[in-house]
């Protein structure tokens, strides 16, 4: 499995638009249900945004999501902080992900 880590800052005006569009993801992801892919999305009070993801296979099945292309396409444009991509290892999990 491939785990992965992204964090990023949007600027304020674009904060809201930002969870719009991961929300409609998450919409698209529950009528598609793909079985290989565990994802998360956090907003941080002072506008930054964590996204969990973990796939099999040698690409994240996000990409073939409409929505997450939507979201994706202007990411640049919404953030104050770039995204920053880190894989993951996890080393502890009490009732937060599926074992």
């Amino acid at each position: 499995m491939t785990q992965t880590l992204i964090r990023y800052k949007t600027k304020p005006e674009a904060t809201a638009q930002n969870r719009s569009l991961i929300e409609d993801v998450f919409r698209e992801l529950k009528t598609r249900a793909p079985q290989d892919l565990r994802y998360a999305a956090l907003m941080l009070a002072d506008g930054s945004f964590v996204h969990v993801v973990e796939y099999a296979g040698s690409e994240s099945p996000l990409r073939q999501v409409d929505a997450f292309r939507a979201f994706q396409a202007g990411i640049g444009d919404r953030c104050a902080e770039r995204p920053v991509v880190n894989g993951v290892t996890v080393i502890g999990n009490y009732r937060m992900l599926d074992e």
